[in-house]
């Protein structure tokens, strides 16, 4: 499949996803929006994919925001639709999908461009990072489950001075806050992304998903996520993947997912 505003690869178990607009630093359009879907969508659907690394094109940005002038003029109406069809089509799914995905941030990650690393799994930055979400200073708010996901991550308190400042983190402000997970320098950003999907692909599968399912639980609204867990750590004794594991495990040598 080809694409005009991302770069897409699988290699190894791991599908890397690049965001390719550097004339527009990366900024997130409707269109970008939808091949992001597709490509995710069919690396949550392939087996063979064990890891997706998600960035961003040249070390200026990993997506510094929204593409503003798509919706300058936007109603009330359409203003909800755009929040609304973002959420479901990229980040929510990004979030859900069985299949973990790193954010390697290089360079800004603002708006836009911060949600889609926070509904990422795992984030790790660059030292030349830069984190915000400056959208009241454009007298809106962030719609792409910023107020949810940051809130989530680092507390609400830390989450209200950030948005409510429009203020930037550097990479280290970010991991002090809890933000993004590891940081390293520029050159090491992708083979640190690299090192833990090896880890990752030599895991269970079908248990990651689980994991994935379960954690996610403990942030939804109306959802018991000790309920959840307790259901999918009980469906992993259904699987295959558990017999290899114990067996292995039992004869003391590495399982074979």
């Amino acid at each position: 499949m080809s694409y005009e505003n991302i770069l897409n690869e699988n290699k190894d178990g791991i599908c890397y996803i690049t965001i390719n607009r550097p004339k527009q630093l990366n900024a997130l359009n409707g269109a970008t929006i939808l091949e992001l879907n597709k490509a995710i969508t069919k690396a949550n659907n392939d087996n063979s994919i064990r890891c997706i690394i998600l960035t961003g094109s040249e070390a200026k940005a990993f997506v510094a925001g929204a593409d503003i002038k798509e919706f300058a003029a936007f109603d009330k109406k359409d203003g909800e639709n755009l929040a609304r069809q973002g959420q479901k089509l990229l980040f929510d799914l990004l979030e859900n999908a069985t299949t973990p995905s790193i954010a390697a941030i290089n360079g800004f990650a603002l708006g836009g461009g911060l949600e889609l690393a926070m509904a990422c799994h795992i984030r790790i930055a660059s030292d030349n990072a830069k984190m915000g979400l400056p959208e009241v200073s454009l007298g809106v708010i962030p719609g792409y489950g910023g107020t949810q996901r940051l809130a989530h991550l680092v507390g609400k308190g830390k989450a209200m001075e950030m948005i409510t400042t429009a203020g930037m983190l550097s990479a280290e402000e970010a991991q002090q806050w809890g933000l993004v997970n590891h940081v390293c320098s520029q050159d090491e950003l992708i083979p640190m992304a690299e090192k833990i999907a090896s880890k990752i692909k030599h895991n269970s599968p079908k248990a990651i998903s689980k994991a994935i399912k379960a954690v996610n639980a403990g942030f939804t609204d109306g959802i018991n996520g000790f309920e959840v867990e307790i259901s999918e750590f009980g469906s992993c004794f259904e699987t295959p993947e558990f017999i290899e594991g114990t067996t292995a495990f039992m004869e003391k040598r590495k399982a074979n997912f």
